[in-house]
């Protein structure tokens, strides 16, 4: 909507992950705030593909209306291509589009959009506009099981009658480990509330994104693969950073660096790179070449290392198992969500110390300061490496840390804990890092 009524808009570039509901939530845009929609599916779209043999922008506009039998009215109509991906030359026809026709509302998708160029293509940087689409965060989830005023309360950060409600969150927030925020699977868990089905749905998921791999040489292929099957593993590690030779014995980055690019520029991997202290702007104390890697959704990953579904939706399970990664996971998961807004910088980070054990499992860059975050799966939250970094190691710093824990919320003056179902709420809070 913002992009709407901005006059200075451009063509909007929607990014995600493959089936996180780019295309639904712009038809949706589409049908129910402009006059007039077109949409234009460019996936084997032989039309299409003869449309941007060149960029002339008139005759692109006059054969979509003689084609479609509509009017394309700037204002009143929203032009959606679809997989824009798949033809040659759209993607950079859109530099065009921002030039010549500026006042026109014109909005692009597709799952793997900077890494689909052509050699002879250039993506028309500064002549677009972009948002990044996530899976359905845990208060999203919340919505669509029809919780809006415990969502409420959520986001308000109503600490008292969220205690009151902290069992209920608490079954609600094992579901979210299990079913993740693919808007496929949310839709069949709630319906069918059917564990097999639900993972059926999450392992069609990860099956075309297998297929996606498949689109490349076969030695790019089979490490881009390889990388994938690794990352439960690698999160299972009590120290989780990403080790190369973890994927193939004698591995090393040069072999490897580009297949795990792929992953990440498709939306699919989050990396997390250490920081060597917490100060502002923490890109600049960024260590590129020490990393963790993350899912960009918790379900996807119970799937992918073969969970099961008892042991996540009954008991402590999903909490207490696998070394607290799904709990990790699901923190970065709800906290990457929100990169596009003024709460938090563009990147996460996290903090070791050489040859310590001392560490801090994100370190990330609020609106008005650094918050080191210490992660517990558990209600059973003793760990020195959070007293020590902001206490000991950075005291010259006056840091206050965070602390995600099955624990109430309370405020210790150098750290406060909030339950882990807030982490969210808590972080996208308009005065986030007062």
């Amino acid at each position: 909507m913002e992009w709407k009524e901005n006059p200075r808009h451009k063509p909007l570039i929607l990014l995600g992950a493959r089936q996180v509901g780019k295309t639904y939530i712009l038809k949706e845009f589409g049908k129910s705030e402009f006059t007039h929609f077109l949409y234009i599916n460019c996936h084997n779209n032989p039309f299409v593909e003869a449309l941007f043999t060149d960029f002339n922008i008139d005759r692109i506009l006059y054969q979509l209306e003689q084609y479609h039998e509509c009017q394309i009215v700037p204002g009143e109509t929203l032009l959606f291509f679809d997989e824009i991906q798949e033809v040659r030359n759209g993607i950079p026809a859109l530099k065009y589009f921002c030039e010549e026709r500026r006042h026109l509302h014109v909005v692009v998708a597709g799952s793997m959009l900077g890494i689909s160029l052509r050699q002879d293509e250039s993506y028309p940087v500064g002549k677009v506009d972009q948002l990044r689409m996530y899976p359905m965060t845990f208060h999203e989830f919340l919505m669509a099981n029809g919780r809006e005023k415990l969502v409420e309360a959520l986001l308000a950060l109503r600490w008292n009658e969220l205690a009151i409600h902290h069992d209920t969150l608490v079954e609600y927030l094992r579901q979210y480990y299990f079913v993740g925020g693919m808007p496929e699977a949310v839709s069949v868990w709630i319906e069918s509330h059917n564990a097999k089905t639900t993972r059926a749905v999450q392992k069609s998921i990860l099956s075309t994104y297998f297929g996606d791999m498949g689109k490349h040489s076969q030695a790019e292929v089979e490490r881009i693969r390889m990388i994938w099957n690794t990352i439960p593993s690698q999160l299972a590690k009590e120290n989780k950073k990403f080790i190369f030779g973890a994927v193939k014995k004698g591995a090393r980055a040069a072999e490897y660096e580009q297949a795990l690019q792929w992953l990440a520029d498709a939306g699919l991997i989050y990396k997390v790179c250490r920081v060597a202290k917490p100060e502002e702007p923490l890109n600049f104390y960024a260590d590129k070449g020490a990393f963790k890697v993350f899912l960009h959704d918790v379900g996807l990953l119970a799937c992918l290392c073969g969970a099961r579904s008892k042991a996540m939706l009954l008991g402590m399970g999903a909490f207490t198992e696998f070394k607290g990664a799904f709990t990790e996971n699901y923190v970065m998961n709800q906290i990457k969500s929100l990169e596009d807004s003024d709460n938090i910088a563009d990147e996460i980070f996290y903090y070791t110390k050489e040859n310590s054990l001392l560490e801090v499992d994100f370190v990330v860059q609020g609106s008005e300061r650094v918050v080191p975050v210490e992660v517990k799966a558990e209600a059973n939250v003793r760990s020195k490496s959070l007293t020590t970094f902001v206490n000991k190691e950075f005291a010259a710093y006056s840091l206050k840390g965070l602390r995600c824990s099955m624990l109430p919320y309370a405020d210790q003056e150098w750290m406060e804990n909030i339950p882990l179902y807030a982490v969210e709420a808590f972080f996208g809070r308009e005065e986030a890092a007062e």
